[in-house]
C-alpha cells in the first residue's frame, strides 16, 4: 500500500501503535498518496464546525487540489500523519516547513506550521495529543526545532492541545488569530505531561480487560468439558455481574442459551456492547473471532488459545498477525495462551481463568507471565496447611502468557491507582523494557510496595515472538537497578509470597531494631541469629516458657511494642500438648488484640506446626483455586475450622520457619528506609569548573573522524579535564633510557607499569614496580620486567609518578541500549571481580546516591577505617562519581567510561588510568513519543 516519496523512501519507522486516552488503540502512520480515498471519507465525517476551526472558513469538501496537496508529501518538508483505526483515518496532522515571513521553505529553516484535524465522534480521545508528541518527534528528526500554530480563539480544545503539551512557548493575538509558537526540544514539564498521559492512557486500557461490562466467551463447547465451557463457568459461578454470553458458531440456530447463560453463534448476534471477548477456539480460527469482535466494538480480547510463539517459528508469524490485526481494531490483548484474568472486586467478580474457584478478596495485586506459576502462587496465597499459612486475598490476577501485547508495566500503570490494590507481586521472566519499567517502579513503589520475582535468571530470553531491546547488563546488574528504584527483589515465588503477605497486613517497620518473644527458647535463638544474618538488630529473645498462657503472650507483646527501641516484633510459638482449634483461637486473639494497641509497629509469627494457629491470625475461609496435587481441595472434614476475627482488627501473618519471617521483615525493613530515602532523593550538583559545551565541541570533532572510537590517552585525558577529572600521567618506556627520561619529567618516586592487555591491572601477576626513588631503581626494576614478561613491544611498558597511598577502586559508567545509563562502583582487584562486589545507580545519579554508592558494597568497611586504618576521602570520590555523572548525562555519545585504578587516600584522590568510548548515541524510547512495542 506504501509507497516511497519523490524525495525520500516511506519513513516506515514512524509508523506506531498508540494507547488512547479512553484505553483503545490507534495506529499512526505517514499519509501516502495512496490515502486519498481515506482522507476524503474521512473529511466527509468531519462536522462543518471542525471544518471551520481548520480553515477559518466554510470549507464543506475537498478540492482535487487539497487531496493532492493533503497526501503527496515530501517527509522532509511536508509531512502528514494520520490515525487510523478500522483501517480508515480518524484524525490528520501535517506540517510545513517555513521561513521569514511564514513562506515555504527547505533546509535549513527550522520551523514548521503544524494543523490538526480530528473526527467529531474521536475528539476527547487524546488522539490530538498523541499525533502531536508524533508529528514533533518526526520534526526533530528533520531539523525542525520550532513549531507554530494558529487556532481560532473560539477552538479551545485546540489551544488547550497545545498548551497543556509542556512545551516552551509563546502567545499572541493578531487579526482574530491565537498564534501559538513553541520549541520542540523536550523539557521536564513535557516529559512528565507525557508521562501522565501515557499512565492515564495504559492503565484505563487495563481497566477495561480488569472490569468489562459484558463478556463473551467465544468457543464454548455444546457438552460438558473443554476450555471455552469450564471458563464460562467459572464466570458464571464467580457471581460476575456484568452481562455473559457463550458464542460458538456451531450452536444450532434454536438453541437460545447454555447451562443458563445466553447462547450466540456469533459475537455480531449479541444485541447490545460487548466489552471483553474470552477467545478459547483453535488458532487458526482466532483471525476470524478477533474480525467479528473488532467489527463488533469488543474493547479487549483474553486468547486462551495456544499454538502461537510457544510452539515456534511458525507460530511466532501467527502471534505478531494476531496483535497487528487486533490493535486494526483498537483493541488491547492479554495473551496469546493466556492462562486468564481475575477480579475479586464485589463491583465485578470476574473469574474469566482456568481456576477452578474465585480467589478470595484482598488487596494483593497478581501478575504473572507464567500460567503455571500464577495459578501455584494463587494456591500459596490462599491454602491451608504447609508453606504460607497466613491467608489473604487477592485484588486483581492477570496472567499474560505469551505476553504478545499486555504486559507487567500495562498491569502496573493500572496498580498505581487503583484504589483495592496495596501490594504488587510479579513474577517475571523477562523484562523487554528494563528502562520504562524502572521509570514505573520507582513510581508505583513510593506509593504501594512492589515485589518482583524474576524466572530464567540465568538463561531467560525475552517472550516469544516479541520484539524488545536485549540488555548487555548481567542479571545481577538489573536487579541492583531494581533495588534503586524501589522493587523488592526476592529469589523464589516463596519468598514473594512471604513477603506480599507482610507487606498486605502490617505497616512498614520505622527502623531495623527487633523485639523477640515466645514459648520457645531454641525458636527463639534461631530467630536471632535469623535477624543478624539479614542485617537486623535483634533484642535478645525473651523466653515465655512453654507454659506460657495467651494471656502471657498479649502482656509480653503489649510491652514489646511499647518499648520505644523496638521496631518490629516477632512472636515465636510452639503447640502446647493436647491444644486444639480453641487454643490457637485464644493465642490468635490474644495477639491481635495486643498488636491493635500499637498500630504503627509490625508484628511477625514464628510458628511450629500450629494447626489452625495461622487462619485464626488470619482470620478467613479458603477459597482458593488448586493447584496440582498438592493443592487438591480438602474434603470437609480434612479442613481446620475457621475463626472470624473482630472488623478491624489486624491480621497478622505467620511463617512456618524463622528464617522466612526474618527474610520478610528485612525485605519490609530495607523498603521502608528506601520510601524515607526517596522522599528526598537528593539533588545533582553543579560545579562551575565543568566546560560542557567545550566537551561537546571535542566529541563532535572525535565522531567526525568515525561512528565510533576508543581515545587516545591525550584525548581521554582533555576531555574528562573539561569535567574537572585529571588523569595522573602515564609516559611511554619503550626503553630503559626512556624510562628514565620519563621519570626526570614526572619526578621521583615513580611506578613502572606493564600495559599489555594480560598484565594491565593485574598488580598481582607482578606487572607493576612502585616506590621506584632513582634511577638504579628504575633500571632494575625495567630488566626484572622484561625478563620476566618478554620484550619491551610486549609489555608496553609505563612510568608515572607514585600516587599518595590509599585504596584501589574502580568507577565505570556504561549506556545500555536496554536500561539506560549506569554507573558502577567496587575496589580494584581479583578478589571484587570474583564476588561481584559492585553497586550500580542508574544516570544522572544524585548527591545522595553518590553517598549510598560507595557504602553499598559489601568491602566498604576498607575505605571507613577498617581494623584501625586511616579512613580514606570519600567526599572525594563521591564528587569523582558525580562528575562522571554528569559528562556520561550531559553527553550521550560517551558510552564508556572506565576510571581504574582510582586510589582513594586520606587526603584526595588520584586517576591513574582512564579510557573512554565515544558513540553516536543509542535511540532512547523513554524521550520519544508514546508507543506500543513494534511487531
Amino acid at each position: 500500500m506504501q509507497t516511497s516519496s519523490d524525495r525520500h523512501e516511506y519513513p516506515a519507522h514512524w509508523e506506531a501503535d498508540v494507547v488512547l486516552r479512553d484505553g483503545g488503540t490507534a495506529r499512526v502512520r505517514p499519509i501516502t498518496v495512496d490515502d486519498a480515498e481515506r482522507l476524503v471519507s474521512f473529511y466527509e465525517q468531519v462536522s462543518d464546525e471542525s471544518k471551520y476551526y481548520r480553515f477559518f472558513a466554510p470549507y464543506p469538501r475537498l478540492s482535487a487540489k487539497d487531496v493532492h496537496r493533503f497526501t503527496h508529501h515530501d517527509f522532509v518538508d511536508r509531512v502528514g500523519l494520520a490515525a487510523t483505526v478500522g483501517g480508515e483515518f480518524i484524525a490528520t496532522v501535517r506540517y510545513d516547513r517555513i521561513g521569514a515571513g511564514g513562506m515555504p521553505a527547505s533546509a535549513p529553516a527550522d520551523e514548521a506550521e503544524v494543523a490538526f484535524l480530528v473526527q467529531d465522534a474521536h475528539q476527547g480521545r487524546g488522539v490530538a495529543s498523541a499525533l502531536l508528541e508524533h508529528i514533533a518527534a518526526v520534526a526533530r528528526e528533520r531539523g525542525i526545532r520550532r513549531f507554530a500554530a494558529e487556532v481560532l480563539p473560539a477552538n479551545t480544545k485546540m489551544i488547550k492541545v497545545f498548551t497543556d503539551a509542556g512545551y516552551t512557548q509563546k502567545r499572541s493575538f493578531e487579526d482574530g488569530v491565537v498564534r501559538l509558537e513553541f520549541d520542540l526540544e523536550p523539557t521536564d514539564r513535557s516529559l512528565a505531561v507525557q508521562y501522565a498521559r501515557e499512565q492515564r492512557a495504559e492503565a484505563r486500557s487495563v481497566q477495561r480487560l480488569l472490569q468489562p461490562g459484558s463478556v463473551a466467551v467465544i468457543g464454548t463447547g455444546r457438552t460438558p468439558g473443554g476450555v471455552g465451557r469450564s471458563i464460562l463457568g467459572n464466570i458464571r459461578d464467580a457471581g460476575y455481574t456484568g452481562r455473559l454470553y457463550a458464542v460458538n458458531r456451531a450452536f444450532p440456530e434454536d438453541v437460545g442459551e447454555l447451562d443458563g447463560v445466553p447462547a450466540r453463534r456469533s459475537v455480531r448476534d449479541i444485541d447490545g456492547p460487548v466489552d471483553l471477548a474470552v477467545v478459547t477456539v483453535p488458532a487458526e480460527r482466532v483471525p476470524e473471532v478477533v474480525t467479528e469482535c473488532g467489527e463488533h466494538g469488543v474493547q479487549g480480547l483474553v486468547v486462551i488459545s495456544a499454538g502461537y510463539a510457544e510452539s515456534g517459528p511458525e507460530g511466532r508469524e501467527r502471534q505478531r498477525a494476531l496483535v497487528r490485526h487486533a490493535r486494526t481494531y483498537g483493541m488491547r490483548i492479554i495473551g496469546p495462551n493466556a492462562f486468564g484474568i481475575v477480579n475479586t472486586s464485589p463491583r465485578v467478580r470476574l473469574n474469566a481463568s482456568l481456576a477452578p474457584e474465585m480467589p478470595r478478596p484482598g488487596r494483593i495485586g497478581l501478575f504473572a507471565q507464567s500460567g503455571a506459576i500464577g495459578i501455584a502462587l494463587l494456591s500459596r496465597l490462599h491454602r491451608r496447611g504447609g508453606g504460607v499459612t497466613g491467608v489473604t486475598g487477592v485484588s486483581t490476577f492477570v496472567s499474560s502468557g505469551n505476553r504478545a501485547d499486555v504486559s507487567g508495566n500495562d498491569v502496573l500503570q493500572y496498580w498505581y491507582d487503583d484504589p483495592d490494590t496495596d501490594v504488587a507481586l510479579m513474577y517475571l521472566e523477562s523484562i523487554g523494557n528494563p528502562r520504562k519499567f524502572t521509570r514505573l517502579a520507582r513510581r508505583t513503589a513510593a506509593a504501594k510496595p512492589l515485589v518482583v520475582v524474576q524466572g530464567a535468571r540465568h538463561g531467560g530470553a525475552a517472550p516469544p515472538g516479541h520484539a524488545v531491546r536485549a540488555t548487555r547488563l548481567p542479571h545481577a546488574t538489573v536487579s541492583a537497578l531494581l533495588r534503586q528504584a524501589g522493587v523488592i527483589r526476592v529469589d523464589t515465588i516463596t519468598d514473594l509470597v512471604d513477603a506480599g503477605l507482610l507487606l498486605a497486613r502490617q505497616p512498614l517497620p520505622a527502623g531495623p531494631r527487633v523485639a523477640i518473644l515466645g514459648n520457645s527458647e531454641s525458636l527463639g535463638l534461631l530467630t536471632y541469629d535469623a535477624c543478624l544474618a539479614e542485617g537486623l538488630r535483634p533484642h535478645p529473645p525473651l523466653d515465655l516458657t512453654t507454659a506460657a498462657s495467651p494471656e502471657d503472650f498479649h502482656a509480653g507483646l503489649a510491652r514489646a511494642l511499647a518499648d520505644d527501641t523496638c521496631d518490629a516484633v516477632v512472636v515465636t510459638a510452639i503447640p502446647a500438648v493436647g491444644e486444639g482449634s480453641a487454643g490457637d483461637a485464644a493465642l490468635a486473639q490474644a495477639l491481635r488484640s495486643a498488636a491493635a494497641t500499637v498500630p504503627g509497629k509490625p508484628v511477625l509469627v514464628v510458628h511450629v506446626e500450629l494447626g489452625g494457629l495461622a487462619e485464626a491470625l488470619s482470620a478467613a475461609a479458603s477459597t482458593a483455586p488448586q493447584a496440582a496435587e498438592e493443592a487438591r481441595p480438602l474434603p470437609s472434614q480434612e479442613r481446620p475450622p475457621a475463626v472470624e476475627a473482630p472488623e478491624g482488627a489486624h491480621l497478622i501473618p505467620a511463617y512456618p520457619a524463622a528464617e522466612r519471617a526474618v527474610r520478610a521483615l528485612a525485605q519490609a525493613v530495607a523498603y521502608a528506609q528506601w520510601r524515607r530515602d526517596a522522599a528526598d532523593p537528593g539533588k545533582v550538583p553543579e560545579y562551575e569548573d565543568i566546560d560542557e559545551k567545550g566537551a561537546a565541541r571535542l566529541i563532535g570533532g572525535l565522531l567526525a573522524r568515525g561512528q565510533g572510537l576508543t581515545l587516545g590517552t591525550e584525548e581521554t585525558c582533555e576531555l574528562l579535564g573539561r569535567y574537572g577529572i585529571d588523569v595522573h600521567r602515564a609516559l611511554p618506556a619503550p626503553t630503559p633510557d626512556d624510562a628514565v627520561a620519563a621519570a626526570r619529567t614526572l619526578g621521583y618516586p615513580v611506578a613502572l607499569k606493564a600495559t599489555a592487555p594480560h598484565l594491565r591491572h593485574r598488580a598481582d601477576l607482578g606487572g607493576v614496580r612502585l616506590d621506584l626513588a632513582d634511577e638504579e631503581q628504575l633500571r632494575r626494576a625495567y630488566a626484572e620486567l622484561t625478563e620476566l614478561f618478554g620484550k619491551p613491544d610486549e609489555l608496553r611498558p609505563v612510568v608515572q609518578r607514585m600516587a599518595p597511598r590509599g585504596v584501589d577502586t574502580v568507577v565505570r559508567a556504561v549506556i545500555d541500549p536496554a536500561a539506560g545509563a549506569v554507573l558502577s562502583f567496587g575496589l580494584a582487584g581479583a578478589a571484587t571481580q570474583l564476588l561481584g562486589d559492585t553497586a550500580h545507580r542508574l544516570i544522572p545519579v544524585t548527591d545522595r546516591e553518590a553517598t549510598s554508592l560507595i557504602r553499598s558494597i559489601r568491602t566498604a568497611p576498607l575505605l571507613f577505617g577498617w581494623r584501625g586504618s586511616d579512613p580514606v576521602d570519600t567526599p572525594a570520590l563521591e564528587e569523582l562519581l558525580l562528575r562522571v555523572s554528569r559528562l556520561v548525562d550531559d553527553h550521550p555519545e560517551v558510552v564508556a567510561v572506565t576510571l581504574e585504578p582510582v586510589v582513594v587516600a586520606p587526603r584526595g584522590l588520584s586517576v591513574l588510568g582512564a579510557s573512554v568510548r565515544l558513540a553516536p548515541p543509542p535511540a532512547r524510547d523513554d524521550l520519544g513519543p508514546r508507543t506500543l512495542p513494534a511487531y
